[in-house]
């Protein structure tokens, strides 16, 4: 959207607040033009004007609107050429902020939501254990208190940039003897603190864009809890709602994202007069229609959300992303045919420096697997959805009223 078509719309009678916005995203603009502004500058002055997150309140790089007018300030912003906060920082930007903004002290806001922002500071998510993934409540790496600090020791996995983070959000049990969900506490850790190990997780596409994380006698002071002590699963549910709808809640451009990139590739190898065209179009335009229909689903949930943490109907667009997704790559491959056979990046180790979702076809139909995985699994989502959402009989659970510590682990 340019400023002349925002300009439209507001006159159209969508209110002041969005002519407010409008604004000020043009004296943004006039004063630091993207093209002439070194990204961390341009991204403080964002802050600044209060739209990165412009339902925060004032000062905290908000203006306490709606935040249905995040859209319109993106569309602005980024069709001028701006850089984009969650492409740096796609952990703290979708999770950490909103976390700290809804838990966090008036200090904790001050200190981290800025350079957060800027993305100077990277951050990623201490939730998943080797014996607790989908179960995140059934984790068993603890914090003990010691005075004004706390004593952590255990293993997390799956850490998206956990290489890159500055800071994590680390959710551990501090009292083993109260029901699962009801004995943890939630910190921000440095993950420069002394006794913290990080450890590469390779990928099928030959990244490791996840890892292992380790905690020897790792000390958190006190002031890094967010919530109260063993206030970790509540706090953790800001986390967990808010993931699901960055990861499957982004409203892109029609016709842009995954599947404006398989229409570049239908349009290069089923040109017309394809021999193969005709038979395969029904398949490109039913994934076409899916793409679209996710699209409004997500436009249609952002309005209804009018402030606050996301429902479980966040849920709904994860679930819907992470099949369309790998449905899409999959019928990439099957243009491409025996070209899809070849990595073009070859399979190099490396530790990207940010998360890579589209480099090329073989690459995404790879990286595509794990979208059915993190942020909750299918089976996860499904759940969620149909106890939450549908209001259908929960799972048995046999052990939600069990201290944790008599529970049986393998």
């Amino acid at each position: 959207m340019t400023l002349t078509d925002a300009a439209d719309r507001t006159a159209g009678g969508t209110g002041d607040d969005e002519a407010r916005v409008l604004d000020l995203c043009r004296q943004l603009l006039d004063e630091l033009p993207p093209r002439e502004t070194d990204t961390v500058t341009f991204l403080g002055r964002q802050f600044d004007l209060g739209l990165a997150w412009v339902n925060f309140p004032e000062g905290d790089g908000g203006l306490g609107l709606s935040p249905k007018l995040q859209r319109t300030i993106n569309e602005t912003l980024w069709g001028a050429g701006a850089p984009v906060s969650a492409a740096r920082n796609p952990i703290g930007h979708g999770m950490g902020a909103p976390t700290v903004m809804t838990h966090g002290s008036e200090d904790q806001r001050k200190r981290y939501l800025r350079p957060l922002f800027t993305g100077e500071e990277i951050w990623c998510q201490l939730f998943s254990e080797p014996g607790a993934g989908s179960d995140v409540a059934g984790l068993s790496s603890k914090a003990v208190r010691d005075g004004d600090e706390w004593i952590v020791n255990g293993q997390k996995v799956w850490t998206t940039l956990a290489h890159m983070a500055r800071w994590g959000m680390l959710v551990v049990r501090t009292d083993p003897n109260q029901p699962k969900h009801k004995g943890m506490t939630y910190f921000v850790v440095d993950m420069h603190a002394s006794g913290v190990e990080v450890r590469p997780l390779y990928q099928i596409t030959g990244e490791a864009e996840f890892n292992e994380v380790y905690f020897t006698d790792v000390r958190i002071p006190d002031a890094e809890r967010l919530g109260d002590v063993g206030e970790g699963w509540r706090v953790s549910l800001t986390t967990l709602m808010n993931e699901r709808v960055s990861i499957g809640g982004q409203v892109p451009r029609r016709g842009s994202g995954f599947i404006g990139e398989l229409t570049k590739m239908w349009l290069e190898r089923r040109p017309v007069g394809h021999p193969d065209r005709a038979r395969e179009l029904d398949g490109f335009m039913q994934l076409w229609i899916r793409a679209e229909a996710l699209r409004l689903t997500n436009i249609r949930a952002g309005q209804a959300r009018s402030k606050g943490t996301p429902g479980p109907e966040g849920s709904i667009g994860k679930l819907a992303m992470a099949e369309l997704h790998k449905d899409l790559t999959s019928f990439g491959m099957n243009l491409l045919g025996a070209d899809g056979l070849i990595h073009p990046d070859g399979y190099e180790r490396h530790r990207p420096q940010t998360t890579a979702l589209w480099r090329n076809p073989q690459q995404a139909f790879l990286r595509s697997r794990a979208n059915s995985i993190e942020g909750g699994t299918t089976e996860i989502m499904k759940n969620i959805l149909a106890e939450r959402v549908l209001g259908l009989p929960g799972d048995v659970r046999v052990d939600k009223d069990r201290p944790w510590i008599d529970v049986p682990r393998s």
